[in-house]
């Protein structure tokens, strides 16, 4: 995976509390994937930001925006989904790799890890197709969404005792007190 720098020149806000300034991007950003879901590289990640000056460095915010394309966790089928992300974070003079800000250095900040961050922790974990998607079968690895699956039901085999039980039994019961008759 190669990074790729989205780096804004800010020194026109820094040390200019209050002044501010939007700006429009659309990058492409490799490596925006997990197991199923992914950013497609020749896809561009669009954000529509506002950058303001505030004492601490440059807080930026707005609405981040692209297409995931995503594997089904039940039936594997590939579709695709529009994202919307709004983001808020400061980009501060110092910060490290472990604080909660992301770095400002000599006056330019780098959006992309920013970016990087807001649009993996959205991928889902278990993306679905739709929510009653049948998946596939688990013998046969047919498609059940489209009937692809003739198995017979799976049972217990705890339970096949009962199977061979006979309840057609006649019963010769005694009358007494309490029977019926």
């Amino acid at each position: 995976m190669t990074a790729v720098a989205i780096e804004l020149d800010v020194r026109d806000l820094v040390g200019q509390p209050g002044a501010s300034r939007a700006v429009r991007v659309a990058e492409h950003v490799p490596g925006l994937a997990t197991p199923l879901a992914t950013v497609p590289e020749e896809r561009p990640v669009g954000a529509e930001l506002l950058l303001e000056s505030v004492v601490e460095g440059v807080l930026v915010s707005g609405p981040i925006e692209g297409v995931m394309t995503m594997h089904c966790a039940r039936c594997l089928k590939p579709f695709e989904t529009q994202f919307h992300l709004p983001v808020q974070e400061l980009f501060a003079f110092g910060a490290s790799p472990d604080d909660d800000e992301y770095p400002l250095v000599e006056g330019f900040l780098d959006l992309e890890p920013m970016i990087r961050d807001a649009v993996v922790l959205a991928m889902p974990f278990s993306p679905l197709c739709r929510e009653d998607c049948l998946g596939l079968c688990a013998r046969c690895g047919g498609d059940r969404n489209l009937g692809e699956c003739a198995c017979e039901p799976e049972s217990d085999p705890r339970w096949s005792v009962l199977r061979d039980l006979d309840l057609d039994l006649d019963l010769d019961l005694p009358d007494g007190p309490g029977s019926p008759g």
